[in-house]
This record gives structure tokens, sequence and C-alpha cells, in this order.
């Protein structure tokens, strides 16, 4: 039955529509469960942070060298193959007994989701005509914006009513679901050559992102030493010796074909993804330690809240598409990352610690609609004038630097964050101090001495809740040492949080800064995915996508 819709754009559409959302929803829905896997699974934070970071490492790692072999292999062969490793590695995931399988096998499901993450846009681009690639861009951005603000309500929901393993387990009926739909309608390439595979291109592109993504990961860890700053050379000696290498080999099958940063646009709109990715990641993790720490709400609360987040996404996503086919998607874009920037300095303001859920609101439905105004236009644009023989390594190079935005984002917030907060504490402490008795007035402030915000939850956060108390402190003294504790906390985040969040609004500027080099569409696209490829490898003959050569 299904197998009448083989090749049709938007039953293709909804198939890759829903192996994007599940891999893109284990980028956030994770974090919510922390706290319960810390306890459950008897492991340290920097264990279970490792969990998150695992899969954001093979994401970064490896979505170049999977969108390269979508177009040697198959673009629907790796679809598959990725959302069947996906789905097994998720099973691996809720049966994990101990913290270590837990993060091998977030590795693995990274790599499955690297093998299928590419091929998304890359078939999109291949299945729609030039007219109508702005809709299902809509459709695309959309299912990128709403994932991520949904991972935490859905991660919220499955945690309180069942179990933080189900945040893993609720994969398995999505996969194989979308196993049956990729093998049924999506149209497999036919090729008559055989393809070399660039090893060495793999292998130097590979060690580069891996050393620069464990190091911006692990940097805060280690206070940016002499062997983090090693690792971030280390990473910029290897991308020299990769383009030196990819230069000389552009006539044989490049892992990497330069060709594609001769479009100005496709280059420019790259650095756009690296600033929108920043955005997110950089929004959503002082976020919810606001939300969970100084508001003091449940996991499932806070994800609720950040639900006009996601609706402002969805209702501008589609229009956004449309408008990008029909004006070009400079002027959409410049104006949704505007509108996002505008919301995250009204969270700013609105921000206290007594603010309710209804204060963040408004801004998140702003952010959400210009969030919404952004994936669209960038995907039309960046993958317009894209040969269709390169789209998939022109994909897997916008998905990997969009990870590598993401991994950016959380060591420059985090460092942020955590310098400012630090600093705000200290501030706080001395002054709250003042209103207890002399004696517990020191291991007062010493006690918010070194706190760590990241990822942990609000019992967690708030030292000062009778740390370095002596054991027969009168109860009256204990308690107002907790009232206390929560007040330099929750005051000193928020004077933190403001300082942390207008990085991440001056990166959306600097992306407002760069579209102005976006080169205006003056006409209908006559090079890209709707049309046979007019410029195959080497030795190929020219097919489509389904078509027998």
């Amino acid at each position: 039955m299904l197998r009448k819709w083989r090749g049709n754009p938007w039953a293709v559409l909804l198939t890759l529509s829903l192996g994007f959302f599940m891999t893109l929803l284990d980028l956030t829905i994770v974090n919510i469960a922390i706290p319960d896997m810390v306890d459950d699974l008897d492991a340290s934070l920097d264990e279970i942070l490792w969990v998150v970071n695992a899969y954001t490492l093979a994401l970064a790692v490896l979505m170049i060298t999977a969108g390269r072999l979508g177009d040697l292999r198959g673009k629907r062969n790796l679809f598959v193959a990725g959302v069947a490793l996906f789905t097994a590695a998720s099973l691996a995931c809720g049966l994990a007994q101990n913290a270590t399988q837990l993060i091998a096998f977030r590795a693995v499901q990274g790599l499955g989701a690297a093998l299928l993450m590419p091929q998304t846009l890359s078939i999109i681009a291949d299945v729609f005509p030039a007219d109508k690639r702005g809709r299902a861009m809509g459709v695309w951005g959309a299912v990128a914006g709403v994932s991520g603000a949904l991972g935490p309500i859905i991660g919220g929901a499955l945690v309180n009513e069942l179990d933080w393993r189900w945040i893993f387990l609720v994969n398995l009926p999505l996969g194989a679901l979308v196993l049956v739909l990729a093998m049924a309608i999506i149209p497999g390439a036919q090729r008559t050559v055989k393809h070399r595979f660039d090893l060495v291109g793999v292998v130097l592109a590979s060690a580069a992102l891996f050393c620069l993504a464990f190091a911006l990961i692990e940097g805060e860890r280690y206070d940016w030493n002499a062997g983090i700053w090693t690792l971030i050379g280390a990473a910029g000696a290897l991308l020299v010796l990769f383009l030196r290498y990819e230069h000389r080999k552009q006539d044989d099958e490049p892992l990497l074909p330069l060709s594609l940063f001769r479009d100005r646009n496709f280059s420019v709109l790259n650095v756009v993804g690296v600033t929108v990715s920043f955005g997110f990641v950089g929004m959503l993790l002082p976020l919810t330690i606001y939300m969970q720490s100084v508001l003091g709400f449940s996991a499932l609360k806070s994800g609720l809240v950040l639900l006009p987040l996601a609706l402002g996404s969805m209702i501008t996503a589609g229009p956004a598409g449309v408008l990008a086919d029909r004006v070009g998607g400079k002027y959409v874009l410049m104006s949704g990352l505007l509108a996002w920037a505008g919301g995250l300095m009204w969270v700013v303001s609105a921000a206290d610690v007594g603010a309710g859920w209804a204060d963040i609101s408004a801004p998140l439905l702003l952010i959400g609609l210009g969030a919404g105004c952004t994936f669209a236009p960038m995907a039309t644009e960046v993958m317009r004038n894209v040969p269709a023989h390169l789209s998939g390594a022109a994909s897997g190079v916008n998905n990997a630097l969009r990870q590598v935005g993401s991994v950016l984002a959380g060591a420059v917030i985090g460092a942020v964050l955590q310098t400012r907060l630090a600093a705000s504490l200290t501030e706080q402490a001395g002054r709250r101090a003042a209103e207890l008795p002399a004696g517990y007035r020191e291991p007062f402030a010493e006690s918010f001495v070194g706190t760590d915000v990241a990822g942990a939850d609000a019992g967690a956060v708030q030292s000062g809740g009778g740390a370095g108390l002596p054991a027969d402190v009168p109860p009256d003294v204990a308690r107002r040492f907790d009232e206390l504790g929560q007040q330099v906390f929750g005051d000193g985040f928020v004077n933190a949080m403001g300082p942390t969040i207008s990085v991440s609004v001056a990166v959306l500027l600097l992306g407002v800064a760069v579209c102005l080099a976006v080169r205006r569409r003056t006409g209908p696209a006559t090079a890209g995915h709707g049309l046979p490829d007019t410029h195959p490898e080497p030795g190929e003959v020219p097919v489509t996508e389904g078509q027998t050569a």
C-alpha cells in the first residue's frame, strides 16, 4: 500500500522529518533527566554530562563524512542505515546498567544520527523542484525548531510519569515506523560507476573536529590548561593539513569539494548556521537552570514553560519557507535573527527571583517566532545553487558546522555563566552574611566558593544550604542560613544570567551582520536539485535519485 507513495515529495518529506525529529529531540531530551540518571546509575555528574556530550561529539565529528558517503553510496542507504543504528542504540541506552555503558551507547546513537541527518536536507533538495523547495524547507525548519524545544517537555513528562530510561525507549516505535516508511517511499539512486572513498580526508577531518569539539567540551573542567590549548592548536594544524590535502584531490572524488565555497551564499550561510546553533544552545542552558534552580519549577513544568518557544517556531517556519521561495531568504532570515535577539533581551529584563511562568512566556513566544524564520530560509539558501551530486557533501558541511556551533556555545556560555556567577555569589554572600550572627558569617560566605551550575539541580547548586555550619548550630540560625542561601543563589544567578545571555544576543546580531553579505536572488533558481545533475562526478553518467542511468 505504501509503495504507491514512492517518490512522492511530500511523503518523502514526512519520512525524513520523522527521522530528523527523532535525532534532534535527543540533543535536548537528556538534560532534563540528569538528576535521575545520577541517582539511578550511581554516577558522577561529570560522567552523566558525558552522556550528553558523547552524542554531540559523534555528530560534530562524523557529519561531513556521512554527508559525502550519501553522495557516493546513496542517500537513502545512509538514511536507512542511520535510522536502524540510532534505533538499536536507543534500545541499548534504555537497558544500560552503568554510566560507562550509557556513554558508549550514546556515542553509537550519535553515529546513527550523523549518518541520517545530512541525508534529510540533501534528499529534500533532490526531490522538490526549485519553486516548491522553500515550502518543504519550511516544514524541515519547523521540525528543527520545534524538536529542540519539545525535548524538555517530552523528557519531563517521561521522567515524571515513567522512568529516565523511557527518554531512549520512546525512540523504538518511532524508529521502526521511519524504517518502514523509508524503505517503501524514499527512492534510491542507481549508479553506473563505482566510487572511491577519500579515507585520508576522513581521518584528517575527523581528527580535527574531534580535537576541537573535545577541547571545547572539556575546557572548563580542566580550567583551560595547556593540554586543552594543545588540542585546539592540533585541531587548527589538522584543519590546515586537511584543506591542503583536499585542494590537491579536487579532481579525484574529495571528501570536501572546495567548489562548494565558490558560491558566496553557501559560505556565508554556513557562518550564519553557526550563529543560529550558538544562539539556541546559549539560550537553553541558562534558561533551564534559571527555571529549575531559581524559580523552583519541576522538570515537567520547566518543559511546559518552553511551549511558547515551540509554538512560535511552528507558526512562522512554514510562511518563512514560502517567503524564501518568493523573495529570497536574506531579509526573512535577518528579521528572524533580530526578533530572536530582541526576545532574549526581553527575557533578561523580565527575569527575577520572584518571577512566574507568565513573565517569560511572551518573550519566549517572540524568540520562537524569530527562530522559526531562520531555519527554513537558511536551509533553502545554503542549498539553492549546490549541484545535485554534491548535495550530501554540502548538507554534511552545513550540519557539521551547526554542531560545532552548539559545542562552542556550550563551552563559551558555560564558562561565562560560571565566571559571572562566581563573582555575583561572592558579592551577594558578603552582603547577606551581615544578617547572620558574627560567628556564622564567614562559613556562610565560604559555602558559595566554587559553586558549579553545569547540569546541577537546585539542591546541588544552592550550596549555601547548611554547608560549613557547626553540628550544634541553633535551629533558628540553621533555618536563616538556608533562607539566605537561597536568596544569595537566586539573586546571584539572575545577575549572572544577563551578561551570559548577552553573549548569545551578540552572536545572533553577528549573524544579522553576516547576512548582509548574502547575494539576493534575482530570479528563480536554475541550478540545484529539482533538475537533473548536469555536473556529475568524474566518469559518471548523469542521473537523478530514483532514475536508472
